[in-house]
């Protein structure tokens, strides 16, 4: 039973995180992105960025894609790196135009904040983290593009009643920071998914679809393969504010990552209907 708060769910297209196909793409770009839309995928999110895409200036690499027939609603960028020691604000903001200068080539919507160093996960530092996500999501904002945060396990951990994860929701500008869910992580750490939502309608444009082993949960596993109800959580996908879905998977390729994306596009293509 979902309750008064169930909604059908919206259609989507079938995204990939491209950090899952990481060595395929480093080995051959243009080859790999013509496979995985062969497998039927229509958007990407892209994974680091150093003034270039996989060794592409942005225009190349949009060319890429396109010839390929896919977009890229989103990326990955290294901003963590640039609050770590030896970094400046100076050194933050200039990395953040970069970021944008290759997003709006890309046509991208969203520059993700994918990761914090572990010392970094204090709740101090989260606290000096949402200022910095405030910031850069105005500065963001005003070329015309949105912030999002991509949270893992360590978001969720408790620090004497609070957590990262609640501060992020509570104390960031929703208008500057949206939040990028990790179905995985989420529901590795036990989260009542449903009541954050009604809580904070809206600000979860971003999923990663990415299933839990069945027998080894610090595994991650192809779509359907796994324990993770995902016919549950898009039912609430409207209230979330869903926009877009990824399919990602970090491990345990078996037989391969290749073979793991094509098989996952088959299940998630029906999910996603």
């Amino acid at each position: 039973m979902m309750g008064s708060s169930f909604v059908l769910k919206p259609k989507y297209k079938l995204g990939l995180q491209l950090y899952t196909i990481r060595n395929a793409m480093a080995k051959d770009t243009r080859g790999t992105l013509a496979k995985i839309a062969s497998f039927g995928y229509q958007e990407v999110e892209t994974y680091g960025f150093n003034r270039q895409y996989y060794k592409f200036t942005p225009a190349e690499f949009r060319s890429l894609m396109e010839n390929s027939g896919l977009t890229s609603p989103s990326g990955h960028y290294d901003l963590d790196k640039y609050v770590l020691p030896g970094k400046t604000v100076d050194d933050l903001n200039r990395y953040v135009d970069e970021c944008i200068q290759g997003a709006l080539i890309l046509k991208q919507t969203y520059i993700v904040w994918p990761w914090l160093d572990e010392s970094l996960r204090s709740i101090e530092k989260f606290k000096e983290i949402v200022t910095t996500l405030n910031k850069i999501g105005e500065r963001i904002n005003k070329a015309g593009l949105q912030l999002a945060y991509h949270n893992h396990n360590f978001e969720f951990i408790d620090h004497n009643g609070d957590t990262g994860y609640a501060m992020l929701l509570r104390d960031s500008d929703p208008n500057y920071v949206k939040l990028e869910l990790d179905l995985y992580w989420s529901t590795y750490m036990k989260q009542d998914l449903p009541a954050l939502f009604k809580k904070h309608p809206g600000r979860f444009p971003l999923w990663h679809l990415k299933d839990k082993d069945k027998t080894n949960p610090e595994l991650h596993t192809t779509m359907g393969d796994g324990d993770i109800d995902f016919t549950k959580l898009l039912s609430y996908s409207s209230e979330a504010g869903a926009k877009h879905m990824y399919v990602e998977q970090g491990n345990n390729y078996i037989p391969n990552d290749m073979a793991c994306v094509e098989k996952s596009a088959a299940y998630t293509k029906k999910l996603l209907r």
